[in-house]
C-alpha cells in the first residue's frame, strides 16, 4: 500500500466523498490506496495514562490497533476532517492523539511520510484552514512532511464548503480544485521520496 487515507467523520456525506475522490485520483495514477473511516468504529480517546511509555502499546484495545498496522507501511497519508465548531472533528483528534503508542513504540516509525489535509466545513469560512493547520502540526510533531497546493489558490490543502450538504460539496468548484492543486503537490513529494 502507497497511501491510506483517513477520514475523520462519523458521518457517510461530504468528508467521506471528498477522500474517495482524492484516492481514486491517485488510484488512476497509479498508486495504491487504503481506505480507513471512523464511521462505526470503537475508537477510545487517549488517556495520557503513560502505558505506551512502558509497555510500547495503547492500554484501549479497539480499532485504531488497524490504523497501527497501516501507518507504518504507508509512504502517504491522507488525513481528512469535518470541521466541527472550529477545528477538527473529535475522532480525528481521537486518531492524532492516539498514535503516541505508535510513536512510543518506534519514534521514527511515521518520519519521512508525506502528509495531505483536507478540511470540509459547512460554511465557507468556517474553520478549514486551522482544522488543516492541526493536521499539519500533526504531521510535523511527528517526522511527516506536510504538503499544500501551493501559494497560488490552495494555500495549506483542499479546503471545501460543503453547505452542510453532500450535494453542496459536490458542487464546490473551488474545493475540487484546492483539492487537486493539493493532491498534484502530494504526488510530487511521494516521487522524490
Amino acid at each position: 500500500m502507497d497511501i491510506i487515507g483517513i477520514c475523520g467523520s462519523p458521518r457517510k456525506q461530504a468528508t467521506e466523498y471528498v477522500l474517495k475522490k482524492a484516492l481514486n485520483t491517485l488510484e488512476d495514477e497509479g498508486y495504491e490506496t487504503e481506505f480507513f473511516t471512523v464511521r462505526g468504529k470503537d475508537l477510545n480517546p487517549c488517556k495520557h495514562c503513560d502505558y505506551c511509555l512502558k509497555k510500547k502499546e495503547c492500554i484501549n484495545k479497539d480499532d485504531m490497533y488497524t490504523l497501527y498496522d497501516l501507518l507504518p507501511r504507508a509512504k502517504g497519508i491522507l488525513m481528512a476532517t469535518p470541521v466541527y465548531n472550529g477545528g477538527l472533528s473529535a475522532q480525528t483528534k481521537i486518531i492524532i492523539d492516539r498514535c503516541r503508542a505508535l510513536n512510543m513504540k518506534d519514534y521514527d516509525i511515521l518520519r519521512g511520510k508525506i502528509g495531505m489535509a483536507i478540511a470540509v466545513g459547512g460554511d465557507r469560512s468556517g474553520g478549514q484552514e486551522l482544522a488543516i493547520q492541526q493536521i499539519h502540526t500533526f504531521y510535523i510533531a511527528n517526522g511527516v512532511i506536510p504538503v499544500s497546493g501551493g501559494s497560488f489558490g490552495a494555500n495549506l490543502g483542499a479546503c471545501f464548503w460543503s453547505k452542510d450538504t453532500l450535494e453542496g460539496v459536490k458542487k464546490d468548484k473551488e474545493g475540487f480544485r484546492s483539492l487537486h492543486k493539493t493532491l498534484k503537490m502530494f504526488m510530487r513529494f511521494l516521487e522524490k521520496g
